[in-house]
């Protein structure tokens, strides 16, 4: 396969209207939220009403009738804040979001732009894992209950600011998803380029052109390899949507393109499919769009399958990667369409294990492929915006072995409307899924926080497991190592963020990581937030960068950053 010249031209313009959006178009980016605050924040009048009593977060609640099947609704996803926007616990930033996103959706609908954008909380890595953490042994492998962690606490927690970049300002909203982080390297999408890092000095050791603007990308890694999505050219006056069909594979040491791509779809006649997801597992290189889905060898980019359409109208939506490769499939045309959660054969894109979601499930997301974990919002139940009211854990055979219920809000992970890999907040391992509370009005007059929790994958009850944040922390699971979850703590107006490793048995915290509280460097920590932001930590270092990146509002604000890092010793 070819590999692609580098522009002519230092990357410019704008990030116009997608690929062939799925129906229901995807979530808008930008958004609105209210500046940090520059001081405590007044207490309010009245004393705060008592906390609510742990069982509503950290125990099991009373089983109750679960939520009936119906027509499901589109979540509006809330998009990542503009660059510099404060990041802090509160209420207000919070509802100023959701109308904002609500509000930017009907302005761009009217306006005929639709865009897209999401975050994810993994971590990179050198081996192919779930996660795209740490490897803990042969690719695939999941370690074993009671495996212990490879993250160690350093001698000094408190760390310092290692390097960050300058964020670039195009005129238009743009795409830079992706980001990944090796032993020696820090890797990171820009407008139309990745470019490493390394990790003294923040000096580039690589940059790898592309002739148009990335408009995806995998947290996965196999064999020091990753994959994006990108445009085949700059977009112009007379093609201003320029639409995302190309896939690369980048050699993450090297900062070579390995190979690139595309595949003609079922309904495109001689135009290749337009993509907005890839993902990888061990061999495979797997895109999913409205055009149905295609996969490639890792290796040398040979074709595996291509889109189609079979004579029952099925397709794949999009594909989810890691230590197994699964699929959303939908079959049937509206309103008698049917969707299904399936297990992949990587090298032939056959199913071998196939669950068919209840009618009226329009959209489903995975959070996990190895055990099946798919999330859905069943019936327009989910509260909170978080776009999951019930995730249904799938054995090898096809068949549900457990249902859980999270329509009660009380619980934060949070799933993309039709992005079939974009479920945040959420992390699998040691037969539990490990998500967070809802954040709520803790001890302190002032400040929210929120507890992990978790349930067990087999009976698809709460456990009696939970972690406290502390007050005014919320805290976001980022990924497993072993059988410890690796967290992020984002912290209040006045203290820096914070890494800590849980035991999966004990609950019990480790502080690997506590950042400055100086003003300036917990501002520029707090910029960024953990739903729509993506967060890499390994070995003492922390990594914290956007998928988006736009010609900021104004210039009289804190300086905006396309990624900040910090480092423990």
């Amino acid at each position: 396969m070819s590999t692609p010249p580098p522009p002519s031209q230092p990357p410019s313009g704008g990030f116009g209207a997608p690929q062939d959006p799925p129906p229901g178009g995807f979530a808008p980016p930008g958004g609105f939220a209210p500046p940090p605050p520059t001081g405590p924040p007044a207490p309010p009048q009245q004393p705060p009403a008592a906390p609510p009593a742990p069982p509503a977060y950290g125990y099991p609640q009373q089983p109750g009738t679960q939520p009936p099947f119906g027509p499901p609704t589109t979540p509006m996803y809330a998009p990542q804040p503009p660059a510099g926007a404060g990041g802090g616990n509160n209420d207000k930033r919070n509802q100023l979001l959701i109308v904002g996103a609500a509000l930017l959706a009907i302005v761009l609908i009217v306006g005929g732009g639709i865009w897209y954008t999401s975050g994810d909380g993994g971590s990179g890595d050198n081996k192919n894992t779930a996660d795209g953490g740490p490897s803990t042994g042969a690719e695939g492998d999941k370690p074993k209950a009671g495996t212990p962690g490879s993250e160690k606490p350093p001698a000094n927690p408190k760390s310092k600011t290692l390097f960050k970049l300058p964020s670039p300002q195009p005129a238009e909203v743009t795409s830079v998803a992706g980001s990944w982080l090796t032993d020696t390297t820090y890797i990171k999408s820009d407008v139309a380029k990745v470019v490493g890092y390394n990790l003294v000095d923040g000096g580039k050791k690589w940059e790898l052109p592309f002739p148009g603007e990335l408009c995806g990308a995998t947290k996965h890694i196999s064999d020091n390899k990753t994959a994006v999505l990108f445009k085949a050219s700059m977009p112009t006056a007379e093609n201003k949507y320029v639409q995302c069909t190309e896939v690369g594979v980048i050699d993450l040491n090297t900062g070579k393109l390995v190979w690139s791509g595309n595949a003609k779809g079922a309904t495109t006649g001689d135009k290749p499919a337009s993509y907005y997801e890839v993902t990888i597992s061990g061999q495979t290189v797997a895109a999913g769009g409205t055009s149905g889905g295609a996969a490639w060898n890792l290796a040398d980019g040979k074709s595996l399958w291509t889109p189609k359409v079979d004579g029952e109208g099925c397709y794949d939506t999009g594909y989810a990667g890691g230590e197994a490769l699964a699929a959303i499939r939908k079959c049937g045309r509206s309103p008698n369409q049917s969707v299904y959660a399936q297990v992949l054969d990587p090298a032939t894109g056959a199913p071998t294990a196939s669950y068919k979601l209840s009618p009226g499930i329009d959209y489903a997301g995975i959070v996990s492929t190895k055990p099946l974990v798919v999330a859905a919002d069943v019936g327009h139940t989910a509260k909170n915006a978080t776009g999951v009211s019930d995730l249904f854990v799938v054995d090898p055979k096809g068949e549900l072995k457990a249902r859980i219920p999270l329509a009660s809000g009380n619980f934060a992970g949070k799933c993309a409307a039709t992005e079939v890999e974009k479920c945040t907040g959420m992390v699998v391992g040691d037969g539990k899924l490990y998500l967070p509370s809802y954040e709520h009005q803790g001890q302190a007059a002032s400040g929210r926080t929120n507890e992990l929790l978790s349930f067990d994958l087999e009976t698809g009850k709460q456990t009696t497991d939970r972690a406290d944040a502390g007050e005014r922390y919320t805290m976001v699971p980022l990924r497993m190592d072993g059988s410890n979850i690796i967290a992020y703590k984002e912290p209040p107006y006045d203290k820096g963020g914070q890494i800590v490793s849980i035991d999966g048995k004990t609950m019990k915290e480790t502080l690997l990581m506590e950042n400055p509280a100086d003003k300036a460097t917990q501002r520029a920590e707090t910029a960024f937030s953990p739903e729509y932001s993506e967060y890499r930590y390994h070995n003492g270092k922390l990594f914290i960068s956007r998928t988006t990146v736009k010609k900021p509002y104004s210039d009289t604000g804190d300086p905006e950053y396309l990624f900040v890092s910090f480092t423990a010793s």
